[in-house]
């Protein structure tokens, strides 16, 4: 492996020169990290995993296999994109005008997707852009995201909709009468409509 300091990165993988890496970062085999992307510290870009132009991941965040991030996404601290996940930013997605010219970075406006710290996006799930992922939110696998997420909601299906609360564990939040309550940690959180928000936060 090649290091930048206390950045690891494999001979292998394909990092430009005008990425900013944060410290103890690692990026894998055949990884891409393109043009002005900035990633925060500890963060791990796992094998043939992308990383678009000028995306920007918070600290200690986890991009597994596979993970393809197109710009202009935006990851919060501590997300996780499991494998083959894809994060789009096309709204409108087409190789050619309606002219039937080949189109170029020109012919179109990309949009993206933002995921708030401490989210987790299941294997091979899709977020469509533009959408946003709320705090501590977890998608499932194969789940495909088409409008917005809240806070600490676990999202399934196709489209995504929320089936649960989750805390910030991962684990689904149980109803005691009065609160949701993580069975892992003890934290407690409130429902106050579509939203849920941590107890005396």
């Amino acid at each position: 492996m090649n290091e930048r300091s206390s950045v690891r990165i494999a001979a292998s993988a394909d990092v430009s020169d005008e990425a900013i890496i944060g410290e103890n970062s690692s990026i894998w085999h055949l990884a891409q990290v393109r043009e002005e992307a900035v990633l925060g510290k500890n963060c791990i870009v796992g094998r043939g995993a992308y990383v678009g132009t000028g995306v920007v991941m918070g600290d200690n965040c986890k991009l597994q296999n596979y993970a393809l991030v197109y710009e202009p996404a935006v990851l919060g601290a501590g997300v996780f994109i499991g494998p083959a996940v894809v994060l789009t930013n096309d709204t409108y997605p087409r190789a050619i005008t309606a002219d039937g010219e080949l189109k170029s970075a020109h012919d179109w406006t990309p949009v993206g997707v933002t995921i708030l710290e401490g989210a987790s996006i299941g294997a091979r799930a899709v977020c469509v852009a533009p959408v946003q992922v709320g705090r501590w939110a977890t998608v499932a696998a194969g789940a495909v995201v088409t409008k917005d997420v809240p806070d600490f909601a676990l999202v399934a299906g196709v489209p995504a909709r929320r089936i649960r609360w989750v805390g910030k564990a991962g684990v689904p939040l149980e109803h005691d009468g009065v609160d949701w309550v993580c069975p892992s940690t003890g934290e407690r959180y409130v429902e106050e409509g579509e939203t849920l928000v941590e107890r005396d936060a």
